[in-house]
């Protein structure tokens, strides 16, 4: 995948030479800046993969531009260059959202590898990467981004759908252990008498029908990332194997004796509120604090309404894509439909939304019948001259505008708007007429 460029600002002409030398050297595209005040007038036009940013600056030194880009871009990797044993500023950069920092002199190889470390990615996103445009998901991704390159334990809470899995596997892709294994169980959906083997693995003959030895999840995810998802649902006597498992890094399969030393990053996801549900003694305290080492909480989308379009679009286009499609887009109408739906299935109501529309829209325009959302609360519906009252709520509804609109596509001829169809057109015929009798045709299709 293409990288993006990298923004240098030193005000040491010289040196920001050699910098942006080392980098071109190395491969990387480069653009530079003198002081904090030019980055900032360089990044409103251009896109980077990371900042190089010398802290000692004028008139805008680098901490002031770290403080910025935080507010504005928390997305962007910083990496900040301090003079030889100027701890101070070092923690000060890192307490601020520095991603690493580097202490002069450095060595070239060093500086090259950190920016191979941080870099962020050109190109199209990942099928399992979403946009944002909501100041408060930007800095969640940014945490993410940083925490990522750690091996602390995260727990990731939200509401059902606003995509925890997908944050997960987004903190595994930026992480060293990324081209190893990523491996995800959901509590919630096995049974409580296989979860323990299936977690942790069982010999043969450990019980009725195990027929051979067969690794659990955690083996499975050996030196890559477990996900644990839907923590919460987990049965309390099988928390306290899980825990002394944290505890130790080493798993015992059901039936054996000999302790397997786990080399692992563990990520677990609940929908509840984890503090509440230790109150009430459904969940351990102590294994609440071992999986609690980095808490991350992803908004609902109702809370991030900035999202919903740039959300919307990537499901369009991924879903015309794979069926063959071609180019779509949303109409004004229906961009409205969906910026005025409170989303009470967050992102995974908004996937499915998109994914019918592209089944029902006939041509290349999405208008807000495809969306077959419900109309907003106190907007009256509005009734069509000459027609019943339509109110979308049912697959035989959902039907007819779907034929109505690809026989309109194909301009009344019948032939073409059953292949559309994937109908014959004895089928097609027999419904218009029927539509007719209902009084929602005038006129057969020729």
């Amino acid at each position: 995948m293409k990288t993006l460029p990298v923004l240098v600002v030193e005000d040491d002409a010289p040196l920001r030479e050699a910098l942006c030398d080392t980098l071109e050297l190395a491969g990387y595209s480069v653009v530079a800046a003198a002081d904090g005040g030019e980055a900032l007038r360089l990044l409103e036009r251009d896109q980077v993969g990371i900042v190089v940013s010398d802290v000692q600056m004028q008139p805008m030194d680098g901490l002031t531009l770290l403080h910025r880009l935080r507010e504005t871009r928390p997305d962007i990797p910083v990496l900040m260059m301090t003079a030889f044993g100027d701890i101070e500023h070092a923690v000060r950069a890192m307490q601020a959202g520095a991603s690493h920092y580097l202490a002069k002199p450095f060595e070239p190889q060093r500086l090259l590898s950190e920016v191979a470390r941080f870099m962020l990615t050109a190109g199209p996103a990942n099928t399992d990467e979403a946009p944002t445009e909501d100041a408060q998901m930007a800095e969640t991704l940014a945490l993410a981004r940083r925490v990522a390159h750690s091996d602390a334990t995260v727990l990731i809470s939200g509401e059902s759908g606003t995509g925890k899995e997908v944050l997960a596997r987004f903190i595994h892709r930026n992480s060293p252990r990324s081209a190893l294994p990523f491996v995800a169980i959901n509590c919630a959906a096995i049974p409580e008498a296989l979860l323990e083997a299936t977690l942790f693995g069982h010999e043969k003959g450990a019980f009725t029908g195990a027929a051979q030895a067969q690794a659990g999840k955690f083996e499975q995810a050996q030196h890559g990332t477990l996900l644990l998802d839907e923590i919460s649902e987990m049965p309390l006597l099988l928390q306290t194997k899980l825990l002394r498992v944290l505890q130790e890094r080493e798993v015992e399969r059901v039936g054996g004796r000999a302790p397997i030393r786990l080399d692992i990053r563990v990520i677990a996801t609940s929908n509840r509120n984890m503090a509440a549900e230790v109150a009430a003694g459904r969940f351990r305290e102590d294994l609440y604090y071992r999986l609690n080492v980095f808490p991350l909480e992803l908004p609902p989308l109702r809370v991030r309404r900035a999202d919903i379009l740039p959300l919307a679009k990537l499901f369009l286009r991924r879903y015309a894509q794979k069926m063959q499609r071609g180019a779509m887009e949303f109409s004004a109408p229906a961009e409205q439909s969906l910026l005025q739906h409170n989303w009470p299935g967050n992102v995974r109501e908004l996937e499915n939304v998109i994914q019918r529309a592209v089944i029902l829209a006939p041509a290349k325009w999405v208008e807000a019948a495809h969306l077959f959302l419900p109309a907003p609360a106190g907007v009256a519906d509005e009734k069509q001259s000459g027609r019943p009252e339509e109110t979308a709520t049912d697959m035989k509804t959902l039907e007819r505008q779907h034929i109505l609109e690809a026989l309109k596509a194909a301009q009344g001829v019948r032939k073409v708007a059953a292949e559309r169809l994937a109908m014959s057109e004895r089928t097609l015929r027999h419904k218009l007429h029927q539509y007719k009798a209902e009084g929602w045709l005038q006129e057969d299709g020729d």
